[in-house]
């Protein structure tokens, strides 16, 4: 009988203490799975401690892991599309590397992707971290379901299982400046999901930034939504008729005789002020979208790898994510 192989892929940025515990945890899998022949492929995000060299030594002992070093960080979306790439499973699992999200769930993913659901979202219906981590972090996927798409589920996701039709479409879009949730969530295949606690981090500090936060958003928004271009073309329709109003009135007055004596300057500048704001703000969103048609025109590769390891080879490469 064929086994199915099932890829885990694992995005690491600055988690040497978490690496040992993890990949223990992951061995356990194909104990309670006995069909499953497990592949496990770190992504070092350009990591400035010793990662690395503690995935050199799992790998060195284990030759079910490869271990990709980008050669710096391009972010956590695109170390996710590298494993991906170069990934041989029947499915893949996108985990972090920070123990927040339980392993042991992987099996219950598996089976429902058996189940022939082509994607299986691990969805948060909690989380043991702190109050305002927890309350911007509501906020976040309020707005994100709000303003870019409603299949985003309440509490997020990115613990997920994908199966490789859905792997052939990520790898194949090569897109900048977007997020992978997104893309998984655009492609439109049958999805399954089951919901866990998130954990309260174990080791380290989170390297997920307010301004890493917000670019996500801004990201997630542009690639996925007209909503920002949409706004100020309302905006402008609106501002477009207000401002025939005022020249009809502006016109009715003087013949009528009603504008003598009539000091506005202090309204005017409110006004143009006003106007001007707006102007920029739109500018401003436009410029959003032309640099990021400008990245796409460039044709940069999404990722640099520096360094492939497992435990039959090694090789320092320049293989990129053409």
């Amino acid at each position: 009988m064929n086994r199915d192989k099932v890829s885990i892929i694992i995005p690491v940025y600055y988690n040497r203490d978490s690496l040992e515990e993890l990949y223990t945890r992951l061995y356990r899998i194909p104990e309670s799975n006995p069909s499953v022949e497990v592949e496990i492929v770190f992504v070092d995000d350009g990591s400035g401690d010793d990662s690395f060299e503690v995935i050199h030594k799992i790998a060195s002992r284990d030759n079910r892991v490869i271990g990709l070093k980008l050669s710096r960080n391009f972010g956590s979306f695109v170390a996710c599309l590298a494993g991906l790439t170069y990934c041989t499973g029947d499915c893949a699992i996108i985990i972090s590397a920070d123990l927040q999200d339980p392993p042991e769930l992987i099996s219950s993913m598996y089976k429902k992707w058996r189940e022939g659901n082509k994607v299986v979202m691990a969805v948060r219906d909690g989380r043991k971290e702190n109050f305002f981590k927890v309350f911007f972090a509501q906020m976040f996927y309020k707005l994100f379901r709000l303003l870019v798409t409603n299949d985003m589920p309440p509490k997020g996701f990115d613990f997920v299982l994908i199966d490789r039709k859905v792997i052939d479409v990520l790898t194949s879009i090569q897109e900048k400046n977007t997020t992978l949730m997104g893309l998984i969530l655009w492609s439109g295949f049958k999805r399954a999901e089951i919901p866990y606690t998130r954990m309260e981090r174990k080791h380290g500090k989170s390297r997920w930034t307010l301004s890493k936060k917000i670019n996500y958003f801004l990201d997630s928004l542009m690639a996925f939504s007209m909503f920002p271009i949409r706004v100020f073309s309302l905006i402008g329709i609106f501002l477009s008729g207000m401002s025939l109003v005022g020249i009809s009135y502006i016109i009715v007055a003087y013949f009528m005789g009603w504008m003598e004596g009539v000091y506005g300057w202090s309204s005017l500048m409110v006004v143009n002020l006003f106007m001007f704001g707006i102007l920029f703000l739109g500018l401003g969103v436009i410029g959003e979208y032309i640099w990021r048609n400008l990245e796409e025109s460039r044709k940069r590769p999404l990722f640099i790898i520096d360094t492939y390891y497992t435990a039959h080879s090694q090789r320092k490469s320049e293989d990129t994510g053409e």
